[in-house]
C-alpha cells in the first residue's frame, strides 16, 4: 500500500496542482489487487508516509485466467478458470505515537467459471458472490513521522521501516461440497514488515510476511483441513516520472502452506514465483488511476494464473 516521495516542486505549478496534492498522488497507493490469496498479492508502496487525516476510497476491477484458487493450497491441476472481480476499499491515515499509520478495509466481489482437475477427478464450477473481507493496520516505525498536509509538502523520504497486520474474516461465499470457492471458511492473520529506500527518482522496497490460518472444519462435506504458515517475500523497483506519475516492476515469492486433511498431510507445499508491473497517474488533486498486472513464473503445485486490473482512487480530508 504505498511509497513515498518524488521531487515534484519544479512541475507542480505547470501542472496546475498544489504541490502537497502532487506529493500525495506520488506517495500514496491503496491496495488495488483482488487476487486469490493474500500471499500472492503484489503490492508496491506498502508503507508510505501520508498526511494525517487523509481518506481514500478505491473501486477496482481485475480479470484473472489460469489455475486460480481463492484458497492458495487447494491442489487443482489442468485448470481453465477465469474470474472477474470487483473491489471496494477504504483507508484512513492517522497518528500513532508521532508516527504515520493507516487502517484499511477491502471488500471483494467476484465471478468465477471454468474447469479443473481436483484429486484426479474433473470438476466444473460457475459461481459469483462476495469474497472474504480483509482489515489491516499499518504503522511506519522509522523515517515517516506523522505530518500535517502543510508539513508533508516539504518532507523528503530517506529510509522508511514499517509493520502491519492484516486479518481476513470468513464471511465470503462458501460451498462445503466444492473444492474451489470465493471464500475460504477460515480466518487468517498476516503480520508483515517492510522498508523502502529512496535514491532520487528511484525507490527500492522489500517486505516479508507470514500468514497464519485457522482450521476449516467444513472442507468437502465436514472434513477438517489445516494449513501450515505461508511465508512470502516481495521486492519492488519504483520509478517516479514526476507530476505524481510512477511505475514499478514487482516480484513476489512464497513458500510453505502445506495442508493436512483429518490429520493426514498432503503433498502441496507451495514454492511459487510471480512477476508484475504497476503504473499510476493522477487525474486531479483528488483522483488517480492505477493499472497493474502480474504473471506466475513458476508454481510447484500448479496454482498459477495471470492477472490484469485497473483501479480508480478518490482521496479527501487532511486539508486536501
Amino acid at each position: 500500500m504505498s511509497v513515498r516521495t518524488t521531487n515534484v516542486a519544479a512541475v507542480a505549478g505547470s501542472a496546475g496542482l498544489p504541490r502537497a496534492c502532487l506529493r500525495i498522488a506520488a506517495a500514496v497507493a491503496l491496495v488495488t489487487t483482488a487476487s486469490s490469496a493474500s500471499a500472492q498479492d503484489i503490492e508496491p508502496r506498502a508503507f508510505a508516509n501520508t498526511p494525517v487525516g487523509v481518506n481514500f476510497l478505491v473501486g477496482g476491477y481485475a480479470f484473472t485466467r489460469g489455475s486460480l484458487s481463492f484458497d492458495p493450497a487447494v491442489p487443482v491441476a489442468d485448470a481453465r478458470l477465469e474470474t472477474s472481480g470487483l473491489l471496494l476499499a477504504y483507508a484512513r491515515s492517522f497518528d500513532i505515537l508521532g508516527m504515520s499509520a493507516k487502517f484499511d478495509v477491502i471488500a471483494p466481489f467476484s465471478w468465477l467459471s471454468g474447469s479443473a482437475t481436483f484429486a484426479g477427478q474433473p470438476v466444473e464450477r460457475t459461481v459469483s458472490g462476495p469474497g472474504d473481507p480483509r482489515f489491516r493496520l499499518s504503522v511506519n516505525l522509522f523515517g515517516a513521522p506523522a505530518l500535517t498536509l502543510e508539513e508533508f509538502a516539504t518532507w523528503q523520504q530517506d529510509l522508511i521501516l514499517g509493520a502491519s497486520v492484516q486479518v481476513s474474516v470468513p464471511v465470503g461465499q462458501y460451498d462445503p461440497s466444492r473444492a474451489v470457492n470465493l471464500g475460504t471458511n477460515r480466518w487468517f492473520v498476516k503480520p508483515e514488515i517492510g522498508g523502502s529506500q529512496r535514491f532520487g527518482p528511484l525507490t527500492l522496497e522489500a517486505t516479508a510476511a507470514v500468514t497464519f490460518f485457522s482450521d476449516n472444519n467444513d472442507f468437502l462435506r465436514g472434513q477438517t483441513r489445516s494449513q501450515d504458515p505461508l511465508y512470502s517475500l516481495q521486492g519492488h523497483a519504483i520509478y517516479s516520472f514526476g507530476r505524481g506519475i510512477w511505475g514499478s516492476v514487482d516480484a513476489t515469492y512464497f513458500t510453505g502452506g502445506r495442508t493436512t486433511i483429518n490429520g493426514e498431510a498432503n503433498d502441496d507445499l507451495l514454492r511459487n514465483w510471480r512477476l508484475g508491473a504497476t503504473f499510476s497517474i493522477p487525474l486531479s488533486p483528488h483522483y488517480s488511476v492505477r493499472l497493474y498486472g502480474s504473471r506466475g513464473i513458476s508454481a510447484r503445485t500448479g496454482n498459477n494464473y495471470d492477472l490484469l486490473g485497473i483501479a480508480l482512487q478518490y482521496r479527501w480530508g487532511g486539508g486536501l
